[in-house]
């Protein structure tokens, strides 16, 4: 069991729930939900009508979240303003800029120019949240790893939980990972990444969407967990629904903490009109989350049994 330092240990407390599984309300699309909002004029969508769908969404379902994720653009400090993240829910930002750049083989993530930890750390985020995309095999995969760690050093100087969130992708022209290359880049992924410094990690379901073989997600999922030196959540990857809480439960028993859910629960309030979409948020999509968040209550491993956390009486000293 590692032992955490007292700040990131208390700002796990507060993205988890009490029995120390996590059901994190992830709302930190940017340019991908610009095009879901207007398919055929995405640039049209101003940065006032993306936060106002966030904003919506955070206020109608983060009550039934442990924390819930945001971009430092257009809803994380307008949700503080707007007093819709109830208290005994958790806040983690974003750090990374939208997409990507560099060759398609050989992806490059970065910090949103004009943010960084430090100034998430001063608006009071428990966490902070850092996309990467990574291949365990690609050329630059050094160079990345290198980042991850920058960045989690930065982190742990200001005692600040960090989440990161690794996306696979290709490295041949086709264009598309098989189920068992998904497998071997999901779980490469998290052996590699998950020891430098991190303290959770977010990570994909590792196999492709098409394989129905729930004994062989269970294999996958546990070998993840055995892979991964931190606890694990499962993001959602815009699958639907009852697909999601399916792979939920078998990531659980297979040793996940829990779940990042954002599509999965949310996805069809996109093209609704304002009093269709409150509606649907209030009802089925906050009685999906609450699934959610009960199943990984039971299920999931509590992240206490990879942290502790201690002080002597003189601490404050050394802090």
């Amino acid at each position: 069991m590692r032992e955490l330092s007292i700040g990131k240990y208390y700002g796990l407390q507060h993205i988890a729930s009490r029995k120390g599984s996590l059901t994190c309300l992830a709302l930190d699309h940017r340019q991908n939900l610009r095009r879901s909002l207007n398919p055929g004029e995405p640039a049209s969508v101003s940065d006032a009508d993306l936060s106002n769908f966030k904003l919506a969404v955070t206020a109608a379902l983060a009550p039934e979240s442990t924390a819930v994720l945001l971009d430092p653009e257009v809803s994380a400090a307008q949700a503080i303003a707007a007093g819709i993240i109830p208290n005994p829910v958790g806040l983690v930002v974003a750090l990374e800029a939208t997409g990507y750049s560099g060759d398609p083989k050989a992806r490059q993530s970065r910090i949103l120019p004009g943010w960084s930890a430090e100034k998430a750390k001063r608006i009071g985020a428990n966490a902070v949240k850092l996309l990467v995309y990574y291949h365990p095999n690609a050329v630059n995969a050094t160079e990345t790893e290198d980042f991850v760690r920058q960045v989690a050093d930065a982190c742990k100087a200001l005692d600040l939980l960090i989440m990161l969130e690794p996306l696979t992708y290709p490295l041949d022209s086709n264009g598309v990972l098989s189920s068992e290359e998904k497998r071997a880049a999901v779980i490469g992924t998290a052996r590699k990444l998950s020891p430098l410094g991190i303290d959770i990690l977010k990570a994909e379901f590792p196999l492709g969407n098409q394989e129905a073989d729930q004994e062989l997600w269970f294999d996958a999922c546990q070998e993840l967990s055995e892979a991964s030196v931190v606890p694990w959540i499962l993001l959602s990857a815009a699958v639907d629904f009852e697909t999601y809480l399916h792979q939920v439960s078998v990531a659980c028993k297979a040793g996940a903490s829990g779940c990042a859910v954002g599509r999965a629960v949310w996805q069809e309030a996109v093209p609704m009109d304002v009093a269709a979409r409150k509606t649907f948020l209030e009802t089925t999509a906050r009685e999906r989350l609450m699934q959610l968040m009960k199943l990984c209550d039971l299920q999931a491993k509590p992240y206490t049994e990879f942290y502790s956390a201690s002080a002597a009486y003189d601490w404050y000293k050394r802090y």
